[in-house]
């Protein structure tokens, strides 16, 4: 080969062993990755192993690669173990070993449970190297498809009538086959095998029924506390004013399935929920609250509900129990699907400030709108009141519009960046879980990010 180039010889052979810290340049993500988890108490998940059998892969090995893969955009079990063969950096997390697909699955399905600890270890990390402080917090939702088709979810009132169709068609079979003697049936038509699959459906379909009642029995539970509450409350103020309350008295609930009542057949605790491009689509709600200053999530779940109205407690409850050391919150952030007057007063009971829109507005609003200022507030004025009040000044305004560039920005990056537009995992707890790893890896990115 000429002198001019490059020597590309692949038929070199090394005078020493090649080391694996040559592999990868000092700052590189991998090598940050490795670097939390070595910080991190894995204890309770080494403690599992009991020792017996051929020898398991550390669970440092096995974190790692799962935090690398999901911060890089791999998910897949099966692509992180071919990434230990074709990826330098994976190569050099697995220590030039290959744990297999079902080793890395099992690991990941196995640990879901601990991972909620190691959440709060990271953040504990963040805060020791200077990268979070708790004060300004952002909350959102994003739907995240499961691992489930939106054409695999039945409907109570498509039930009824496919069971109805089903056990027809039964009726007709078993006349069939008692006249089979005398009748020719349907050229191809094997009737046992007919029975037996529309029999089989009809199992299913008795199964996703049971389902859909104990989801409407719980509803109906919920609902009757609400409506019993909201009853006392209108009971209570006509006693002290002497009139009867306005407005139309509430509803009570029915304790029967609707129809739209649906269930998925391949992950039930899934829901069709509203997409983005005003479709729907079978998924979960993903919840964050977003650091405002660091951009790093502090607080992660996963919900049923369509809408976001109940999720300001869960993430209030999972604020409230940080450790000192993170700092308190003292200011939430949140979109307009949040606001009710219950939201907004346990906020206040949590000595946590709400800024929670109380409606969207119209976009290109008219530049006296967008710059004028409040009138003076009520000395009676409530809560909800003095919320809207320093929503409308420029201090507010503000402070508001931190949001959209806090938590969205997030969201965008974990769904086009990181890829993750789909749980791998199935069921409200193992797609919690997934969620959180997730999370865990958003942070583990953004905090080598900052740290750079």
């Amino acid at each position: 080969m000429s002198s001019k180039f490059i020597s590309a010889n692949r038929q070199q052979q090394y005078l020493f062993p090649p080391s694996i810290q040559d592999w990868l340049p000092k700052d590189h993500l991998a090598r940050f990755v490795v670097d939390i988890v070595s910080q991190l108490n894995l204890q309770p998940i080494s403690n599992v192993y009991a020792g017996k059998g051929s020898r398991a892969y550390h669970p440092k090995v096995l974190l790692s690669l799962l935090f690398y893969g999901y911060a890089t955009g791999v998910y897949s079990s099966r692509k992180i173990e071919q990434a230990t063969y074709d990826s330098v950096a994976f190569r050099f997390i697995s220590v030039n070993t290959h744990p297999d697909h079902d080793t890395i699955a099992t690991f990941r399905k196995r640990f879901l449970d601990q991972l909620q600890s190691l959440f709060v270890q990271i953040l504990m990390l963040a805060r020791e190297m200077g990268l979070l402080k708790l004060g300004k917090v952002s909350l959102d939702g994003t739907k995240i498809k499961a691992n489930a088709s939106k054409h695999h979810a039945m409907s109570w009132d498509h039930a009824c009538k496919l069971e109805q169709q089903l056990q027809a068609e039964v009726q007709e079979l078993m006349r069939l086959a008692e006249k089979a003697d005398s009748e020719e049936t349907s050229d191809g038509m094997n009737i046992p095998e007919e029975l037996s699959r529309r029999q089989d459906r009809l199992a299913a379909i008795a199964e996703a029924k049971e389902k859909i009642e104990q989801r409407a029995a719980r509803r109906y539970a919920r609902e009757k506390l609400e409506y019993e509450k909201k009853i006392s409350a209108r009971n209570a103020k006509s006693e002290k004013s002497g009139k009867k309350p306005r407005g139309r008295d509430p509803k009570p609930p029915e304790p029967e399935p609707r129809k739209k009542d649906q269930i998925n057949l391949t992950d039930e605790e899934s829901r069709i929920m509203p997409s983005s491009d005003k479709g729907f689509e079978q998924a979960y709600n993903a919840q964050a609250c977003v650091d405002v200053d660091s951009m790093i999530i502090v607080e992660s779940h996963v919900s049923q509900s369509p809408n976001d109205k109940r999720e300001i407690t869960p993430a209030l409850s999972a604020l409230n129990s940080m450790p000192e050391e993170l700092g308190r919150v003292d200011i939430m952030l949140a979109d307009a699907g949040y606001f009710s007057d219950d939201n907004v007063k346990s906020c206040e009971e949590s000595e946590i400030e709400p800024f929670i829109a109380p409606g969207r507005e119209k976009h290109n609003q008219p530049i006296v709108e967008r710059f004028s200022s409040p009138g003076p507030l009520p000395d009676n004025a409530d809560s909800i009141s003095k919320m809207k009040h320093k929503l409308k000044t420029d201090e507010g305004r503000k402070l508001y519009a931190k949001r959209k560039s806090t938590v969205e920005p997030v969201f965008g990056i974990i769904k086009h960046v990181m890829r993750f537009r789909q749980f791998l995992l199935r069921g409200f707890e193992a797609v919690t879980g997934e969620w959180i790893l997730v999370s865990m890896a958003w942070n583990i990115k953004r905090m080598f990010a900052l740290k750079t």
